[in-house]
Formats: structure tokens, sequence, C-alpha cells
């Protein structure tokens, strides 16, 4: 716990000294800061109070307090250019890189005296090293290379700085060289580490990359206890996710350990290694800060990880994000939004934020995701256009794909295996750009209910995409929907085999539709060994976990009664869709009343026009459902609207209501 000095408290004169240093030796810079402020109003020209609570700022990491009173050193002592430079990098460290560079002018970058605090190093030296970073951290990258040019090339700094510059320009290979060559003098330097691991990202060697993050955590766990680690982790598994632990802060220690840094890193590859569980395991595991402690990249990437669970949530830090005065969000946060505004259908808001964002536009997006996402909004109002232009993107996607198989080939002829690697990277990076453009087309056809057009544009670039799975699901969907059984189950079921472990992770409409297709092929064995294989898993989830509410067996259900209604064996298709909402209390969900109330509005069409007779103990079986769901489906959403603009009528319970009113006016 914290020592705390009560402010009637009084040190003993002669003892500050000691209870100071004493505080700084513990790292208990609150507690020292108390005491030099102080000292500092009764003696506000004291140079040696002044230099201790900057100092101490500082390394609590609240940089700026520490920038302001270091230009009070300035004024107090100007002949001292070491206390400029430290006022620079307190700026920086701030955020304030104009600041930070106006400062550093001031500082003779001539001066060939060691620096007070790197006296391997001048004063010069760090000068201009501070102002490569400023111009590296403003993306003025020519201008950090020539301030590089005139340090000393001995100093590892130096080298890594180079490094840094040389993977903002996608030198990764000459990068990771610099960084590795770096390491020879500092290789337990955390940032180094990162760096190192950050190339072997960018060059798709995940398993490099993952055993240094894990080097830079264990260094950390060793040296930096009090951070943390993993703290959120045990809290989430021990207790539900509901205690409180305490916040870090951005401290020094915390910036200088590079934890931040390595498990945002290594979110991202399991992210990418399609790992969703340890990508939101690697964040829960960051020393736990409060939210507005939270870093933009940090920030970005919890966004993202629990945008299926929590859409709404998603957007507003997104939004937050975008909205930054200074523009210190990643790069990333403009075009995800723009993705997910177009994922979740929020077309104009996509168009909106283009127009309005007209230089993020052009600077952070590509020209191929520019057409493509101008294509996505197009699309709404011009299919036919928005396909001719998705179709042109297409093609050369292909082309790319055509020539990165060509030198593959010639590649291997020439047991070339670097260059075999790199054709290799280059053809997924095509194949990663050319998928979301293949399901552009086919959307624009699906809407339409064209499913013939839709199989056709699917099968037209197989020798590409025949082993990605988000090709073969909709396939697969396609074929169900032409009620070609036999076809889906084709590429449905190993899908679904390669999952039996954790039969949960798919998809439930997937599962259901695999169902189906077995019950339409008169293979009811293997339907129904299915449905044991989910039963059999939900129960060992909600064993370990009472409080989760699992809907997939309960989807399946719904969408084998949604067939039977459609083929108009309504009796038997509603009694399944009652039975698989029991008990309503844990069933009842926006997505399964969605099944549920298209079956009853279909029956209630049905009857409206006469077309069939409807047993008494049907209509009660029905009415008794209803007020189940008028009376759980208060707090249901009917619809999830992930920008919470919800309407006042958007409950499953109002919806019940009418639905009640209508059987009831029937039933008369």
């Amino acid at each position: 716990m914290t020592a705390f000095i009560p402010h009637n408290r009084q040190v003993p004169d002669g003892q500050y000294t000691e209870q100071i240093y004493s505080f700084i030796g513990d790292q208990k810079y609150e507690n020292a800061i108390r005491i030099l402020q102080q000292q500092v109003n009764l003696l506000p020209s004291s140079r040696a109070g002044l230099s201790l609570l900057a100092y101490c700022y500082y390394m609590s990491g609240d940089f700026l307090s520490a920038a302001q009173v270091y230009a009070t050193l300035c004024d107090v002592c100007p002949e001292i250019d070491a206390y400029k430079l430290y006022q620079a990098q307190a700026l920086m460290k701030s955020g304030l890189h104009d600041d930070a560079l106006r400062v550093s002018t001031f500082i003779d970058s001539e001066e060939s005296t060691p620096s007070p605090n790197e006296p391997e190093k001048t004063l010069g030296q760090q000068v201009r090293l501070l102002q490569a970073t400023i111009r590296h951290e403003q993306e003025e990258v020519l201008a950090a290379h020539a301030l590089l040019d005139s340090c000393e090339t001995a100093d590892t700094d130096v080298t890594i700085m180079r490094g840094s510059l040389l993977w903002k320009e996608k030198r990764v290979e000459e990068a990771k060289k610099a960084f590795l060559e770096a390491a020879k003098t500092q290789s337990e330097l955390p940032a180094l580490k990162y760096n190192i691991a950050l190339c072997h990202y960018s060059m798709k060697q995940y398993g490099d990359a993952l055993k240094n993050i894990a080097e830079i955590i264990e260094a950390a766990e060793r040296a930096h206890p009090e951070l943390g680690v993993g703290v959120g982790l045990a809290s989430v598994q021990n207790q539900g996710g509901d205690s409180e632990y305490r916040s870090v802060g951005n401290s020094l220690a915390l910036q200088s350990s590079a934890l931040v840094e390595a498990f945002n890193l290594k979110a991202a590859i399991e992210f990418l290694l399609n790992n969703k569980a340890a990508s939101k395991e690697a964040l829960l595991d960051m020393p736990p800060r409060n939210e507005e402690e939270l870093d933009p990249v940090t920030l970005h990437n919890i966004a993202l990880m629990n945008m299926d669970e929590k859409p709404t949530d998603g957007f507003r830090k997104l939004n937050f994000l975008l909205q930054s005065p200074d523009g210190s969000f990643p790069r990333e946060t403009f075009v995800n939004l723009l993705l997910l505004y177009c994922k979740y259908e929020y077309f104009d808001l996509a168009a909106d934020l283009s127009a309005e964002h007209a230089q993020l536009t052009y600077s952070c997006l590509e020209p191929d995701e520019y057409d493509f996402l101008e294509s996505l909004i197009m699309a709404q109002n011009a299919p036919r256009e928005a396909y001719k232009k998705l179709e042109e993107l297409a093609n050369g996607h292909m082309e790319r794909l055509r020539k990165s198989t060509k030198q593959i080939a010639e590649a291997r002829r020439a047991r070339d295996n670097a260059a075999v690697r790199r054709s290799l990277g280059e053809l997924d990076a095509s194949l990663a750009k050319f998928i979301p453009v293949l399901m552009g087309q086919a959307k624009i056809y699906w809407d339409l209910e064209d499913y013939a057009m839709v199989e056709k544009i699917f099968s037209g670039p197989v020798e590409y995409v025949s082993d990605q799975e988000v090709w073969k699901l909709n396939l697969a969907h396609v074929f169900f929907m032409e009620e070609k059984y036999r076809e889906a189950i084709r590429y449905y079921e190993p899908f679904v085999k390669k999952h039996t472990e954790n039969v949960l992770n798919v998809t439930a409409v997937v599962l259901a539709n695999l169902c189906v297709s077995f019950i339409m092929t008169s293979a009811n064995e293997d339907a129904e060994e299915l449905m044991r294989l989910i039963e059999k898993e939900e129960e060992r989830v909600q064993l370990a976990d009472p409080t989760k509410n699992i809907y997939h067996l309960c989807i399946v259900n719904l969408v084998i009664g949604t067939l039977y209604c459609a083929k108009g064996n309504f009796e038997f298709g509603i009694s399944r869709v009652i039975k698989s909402l029991e008990p309503a209390s844990k069933k009842l969900g926006t997505d399964t009343w969605y099944y549920a109330k298209r079956c009853f509005l279909a029956l209630g069409e049905t009857l409206a026009k006469h077309m069939i007779l409807l047993k008494d103990q049907t209509y009660h079986e029905i009415l008794a459902f209803l007020d189940l769901a008028i009376v759980h489906g208060t707090d249901i959403q009917s619809q999830i609207n992930p920008l919470g603009r919800q309407r006042a009528r958007n409950t499953v319970a109002f919806e019940a209501k009418l639905i009640k009113r209508l059987f009831l006016r029937l039933r008369e």
C-alpha cells in the first residue's frame, strides 16, 4: 500500500532531504512531490527543489508537469543547456512535438561537452537524436534521416533510430538488420526487443515475433512485479470480470518495459491467426489501467476485439479516437471505422465519414481500398455501376494473383527458397485484398436473391480461393438457398468436423443449415448426432459458467422449425419453435426472437388468407408463449443498433404484444 503523509503532519526540520530521497529510492514519487511542492512554494527559485520536483514528475509519468518545472529551471538557470534538453524530452513525451522541437533549437547542437545523463554522448549528439525522434514521430522521415547523418554512427541509439526509420519506409529486412546490430550491445533493452518482434511480425514470421514478446513479458515480470501483469485476466477468470483492480497508471516503469506495445502486438498476431480468445487474453494480460489512461493503440484494439459482443461500445471508442484534437490515433482507426460502418450497413455514415475527413481518406486509404469502399457505398443506390467497379478491382487482383503464382513456380524450378517465400507473401497479400472484393460482388446478387449468379461469381476464381474458409462457407450458404443440400453438406460438414472439439465456436447458423441439409437428404441420424454434440457442449459450458446464455442448439431447432413452416407444416414447425425457446427466460434473445417471429408472422398471414385451419390447442400454445415473451422480453431489443440509437418500441415485449393481438383477432 502506498504511504501517505497527512496534510496536518509536518516533516521534522533537518529531515526533508532524507525523507525526499527515501521516497525517491522507494519509487514513491507522489509522496516526494507533495513535500517538494511545499518547499518550492517557500523557495520558488531553489534549483535543487525544482530539479528534484521535475525529476519526480517525469518518473511518475506526469510529463507535462515535468516540462513546466523544467521551463522554470531554464529561467532560473539559463546558462545550463541540460535543463532545456530535459524540458524538450518531457514535452516530446507529452506529445507536444512542435513545442519540443522549438525548445531543442535553443540548445547548441554542436556542443561537445558530455551529456549529464549519458556521459558517453555529447550534449549535441543527444539534441540531434531527440530532434530525429521528434521528426520520426511527425512522419518526417527524410528530415529524421538528415539529422541522423550528422550523428556519430557508433552510437547504438543512432542505429536503433535508423532501424525505426527503415521500418517506417517498409524496408523491413534492413530495419531488422539494424536492430539486430544494436542488440549486440543492448540485448536486454525491451524497446529494442519489441522492434525486432515488430520486424518479424511485418515479415509474417509470427513464431519469432511471439518468442521476442515472451522475453519482454518475462523480463518485465521479474523487474517490475508491481505492474501487475495478468491481474486483469485472473480477475475475469476468477470472478467473472466484475472485480476491480488498481490501475498502475502510465508510469515511466510501464513505458520503459515495452509491455503495452508487446501485448498489443501479441493480440494482433493471435487475431491474425484466428485465435480470438487468445487475442482478448493478451489485452486482458496487460498491466491494468483505467479507460481514460489507455493509449490510442490499446483503445483501438480493445474496440476491435470486442466488436462482436459490444458493437455500440466499439463504435464509441473508435469515434472518440478519430475526434482526438492532436490526431494521435492509429492510421487504422479511420479505415476500420469505415469498414465497420459498411459491415453493419450504415452506408450513409460511411459516406459522411469519408467526406468529412477527405484528407484522411487520401492519406490512410490505398487506391484499391478507396475504390472498394466507394463501391460498397454505391451499391445501395446503383448496384450495376458498383458491380462494374468491383469487377475492375477483381480483375486487377486476379492479374496480380496470376503473376505471383507464376513467380512461385519459377522460383521453385530455380530452387530459390527466398524468392519462393517472397512470392508466397505477395500471393497471400493479393488474396487478402481479392476476397473482400469477391464477396462484395456476390452480395449485390445475394441481396437480389439471384443465387445462381452468386454461384457463378464464386466459381470463377476457384483455383485461387478453394482453400479459403470464407469462400467455402459462403458457397455452402448459396447451395443451401438453392436447395442443393448435398452440395451444401460437402462444404459445411468438413468445417464443422474441424471444430468438433469446440463446436460452439462454429456460428449457429452454419450448424443449423447443416442439420437442415441432413434432414432434407434423409440423413436424420447425422442430424441427431450433431444436435447431441451441440447439446453436450452447451451443458459443459453452462456447468462451468451457469450465468452464460448459449443459443446454438436453440437456433438449430428454430431453423428446423422454420423449415417445416416454410414447407406448410405449421403445427409441427410452430411447436418446434416454441419448444426450442424453453425456458424463455434463458433462450429468448434478439437473434432467437428474429427467427421465431418470422414463423408466427408467416402463420398469421396464411391464416388471414384462410389457407389453413389451426387447432385450438395450437392457438393456446402460441398465446401462452407470447405471454412469456411479453414478460421476459421487456429489456431485450428486437433489433440491435450498434450505434446505440434505440427506439422505445424496439423490444421483444412490444412486438410480442402486437403478434398476440393478431392471433387473438385471427382466432375470433
